[in-house]
């Protein structure tokens, strides 16, 4: 994930990358390794279709790949109790300042996220009891009441103004790239913003029911297109688990809501591309459906992409894992 600079008291400043077309990359196929090969993969798909080969990937072990985790400078407590003693209280104050929230919003908002952290340490060691279900202890990890108010209170602050929303899965620079490109994702909507500039705790289980309840506030205002931008695929991600179906949700009741898939790869001058269906790195790629989004960023990877290419390593290893615990040569 990316690392963060320790912070000052002023707002930090983005950079946002490039978003000039770049001529096509080629790249050579790297060598078949074990039951890893295009064969296999291609095999599936002509013989069950892509749907298939999403529900195989599905087995595997997740990966996150959702939000900036902290940084070795993050504090190791809570500050429930001492909430203006935080030291990233004045960076969110500067920060709330500048997203148009009153001195009485800074100071509750404040409360209700310190809160969470305490209360998320609690739930999240009550659902260790071994004679929870997986599913129970699930559902308790994720009844953070704190961060469910912080929502109701600041929910608003989530709304994008111009231009549309934008989901994304594949490290932090996937999000800033979808922000070069026109869009707004959740960590560039105002209270998106705040909350992501902050050094919170260094354990990110504590911040992560954080995340997930902004992306359901994020998620509930879509009223239009919604881009999807991936880097990597995660089955088990706060994307593929619970905006995507949420949005589906909403699709049945807005059919303005539609979903609009980018494959992204990234070449070793660490610019990030959109594959086309005949396999070219190209400045926009839109595809309708998820399961072809995927399998042309997985044909990609398996075909072109070079092993000496770093900036795409994590997402070639990633895939390269799943293929080969869940992709059966012979299908």
């Amino acid at each position: 994930m990316h690392d963060r600079a320790p912070h000052t008291h002023a707002t930090p400043q983005r950079t946002a990358p490039s978003c000039k077309p770049e001529p096509p990359v080629q790249t050579s196929p790297p060598a078949d390794k074990g039951r890893l090969t295009a064969a296999a993969v291609t095999a599936l798909q002509r013989t069950a279709g892509n749907t298939a080969v999403m529900r195989a990937l599905s087995i595997g072990a997740a990966v996150p790949v959702q939000r900036r985790k902290p940084s070795a400078n993050a504090p190791t407590e809570h500050y429930a109790g001492k909430a203006e003693q935080h030291p990233e209280w004045p960076v969110f104050q500067s920060l709330m300042q500048t997203a148009g929230c009153t001195e009485a919003e800074t100071e509750t908002a404040w409360q209700l996220i310190l809160g969470g952290l305490r209360e998320q340490s609690d739930l999240n060691q009550q659902s260790a009891d071994p004679s929870l279900s997986k599913q129970a202890a699930s559902k308790l990890r994720a009844s953070n009441t704190w961060f469910k108010e912080l929502v109701a209170f600041l929910g608003h602050k989530l709304k994008i103004g111009q231009g549309s929303m934008a989901l994304w899965s594949g490290g932090f620079d996937t999000s800033k790239y979808a922000k070069s490109k026109g869009h707004t994702p959740l960590e560039f909507s105002p209270l998106g913003a705040v909350v992501d500039q902050l050094e919170l705790h260094s354990d990110w289980k504590l911040q992560g029911k954080l995340w997930n309840a902004l992306s359901v506030a994020y998620v509930s205002h879509a009223t239009g297109p919604v881009h999807v931008f991936m880097r990597a695929y995660d089955p088990t991600s706060v994307l593929v688990k619970q905006e995507i179906p949420q949005l589906r949700k909403l699709q049945k009741l807005n059919p303005n809501i539609e979903l609009v898939w980018h494959p992204l790869y990234t070449t070793p001058d660490g610019k990030i591309h959109e594959i086309t269906p005949d396999l070219r790195l190209a400045d926009d790629a839109q595809y309708t459906s998820r399961d072809k989004c995927v399998a042309a960023m997985y044909t990609y990877l398996l075909r072109m992409h070079d092993e000496s290419n770093d900036q795409a390593g994590p997402a070639y290893k990633d895939m390269t894992n799943r293929l080969s615990a869940n992709v059966n040569e012979k299908a």
